[in-house]
């Protein structure tokens, strides 16, 4: 590969296997051009924030890519629905979800795309994961910020998936 960049990518289940979803969809990450998937934090399960629903389960992983922030929203997009993501209404429970978070150190506002993204420092479910991969990108006030959130760690391993080069 070329010149990358360090991306973040935020990965959420709370429909169906979602173990299995989410091991889908980092080798779907695994397998997009110039891609190639870094490192994976913790799995997380934590309740939904401003929604109903089961549990989720929750992780980040680092990817190092070439993709432009646009391709890689789209690549996103376009593995969310093969796992049967419905967009039915703002905060629904889902099947996957994926989010950039940061992508390197790039501020992007567009009508599709806003980097880093705009809620992830209220979310225990996105900091606590990136904290692990990305500690210097978390601020403790960010954390203390979030400390009421229900989330718990679990000691279920998303990756390496099997087969994987990584």
């Amino acid at each position: 590969m070329g010149a990358t960049t360090a991306v973040f990518i935020g990965l959420g289940a709370n429909l169906g296997d979602r173990g299995a979803a989410l091991q889908q969809a980092l080798a779907s990450l695994a397998a997009l051009p110039q891609t190639e998937v870094r490192q994976v934090s913790s799995l997380y399960r934590s309740a939904p924030v401003d929604a109903d629903g089961p549990d989720y389960l929750n992780a980040v992983a680092e990817l190092a890519t070439e993709l432009t922030p646009n391709a890689l929203l789209q690549a996103l997009q376009a593995i969310e629905v093969a796992a049967g993501r419905e967009r039915l209404y703002r905060n629904a429970p889902r099947t996957l979800d994926l989010d950039i978070l940061l992508y390197g150190d790039e501020a992007i506002t567009t009508p599709d795309l806003t980097v880093p993204h705009p809620r992830m420092g209220e979310r225990a479910f996105v900091l606590l994961p990136l904290s692990e991969l990305a500690p210097a990108r978390v601020t403790p006030g960010q954390l203390a910020g979030v400390a009421n959130q229900r989330i718990e760690r679990t000691e279920t391993l998303l990756w390496p998936v099997a087969g994987s080069s990584s």
